[in-house]
């Protein structure tokens, strides 16, 4: 399946993101990571999906999954007034470098993440945070659960309309279940 960045003029290099046709596949490679960690950006507060915001689903997909959450921008005063606690919170350039370092030990100490999800983040950011782990982190998995494609990811669905979007989160919060 041939996708385009949804940003136009941006060339991602030969190496392009995986697309995701079934959210099954976001499932399957979550249940098969070791140290999954989720990184959520303001844009999950902003953008409303049926009844719920963004925020909501990850809360939910993260406490299914067993998967730590790492908030950027303000989004913790989000997580806290939803009575969710994230492992942790910093900008999300910081996030995008320590998952380069590989003596980074995660938020826990436990040993370096093997997938990283990432979410509501700006896409001209998300675009150059995956763009660094995709050179410099080469062992580490990156999935954008976001609607459009972002071609620096390991793995990303494509150009989706909100309704696909939104049926695609259920799918997987659904299929989640039992842990990751």
């Amino acid at each position: 399946m041939a996708v385009e960045p949804w940003q136009t003029a941006e060339i991602p290099g030969p190496k392009k993101a995986l697309v995701i046709t079934k959210p099954e596949v976001v499932v399957a490679m979550m249940k098969r990571a070791q140290r999954p960690v989720l990184i959520v950006g303001h844009k999950a507060v902003e953008i409303e999906l049926g009844n719920k915001k963004v925020v909501d689903y990850m809360i939910e997909l993260a406490e299914k999954a067993k998967i730590p959450i790492v908030a950027t921008a303000h989004m913790i005063n989000e997580f806290l007034k939803r009575n969710y606690k994230p492992a942790g919170f910093m900008p999300a350039v910081d996030i995008g470098n320590r998952l380069t370092d590989p003596e980074w030990n995660g938020l826990d100490g436990k040993g370096p993440y093997d997938m990283a999800l990432f979410v509501g983040l700006p896409y001209y950011m998300e675009w150059t945070i995956l763009s660094g782990l995709k050179h410099f982190a080469q062992n580490l998995k990156t999935i954008t659960l976001d609607n459009v494609y972002h071609p620096n990811a390991s793995w990303s669905f494509p150009n989706i309309s909100i309704k696909d979007w939104i049926e695609n989160l259920k799918v997987i919060i659904e299929k989640i279940e039992g842990g990751a």
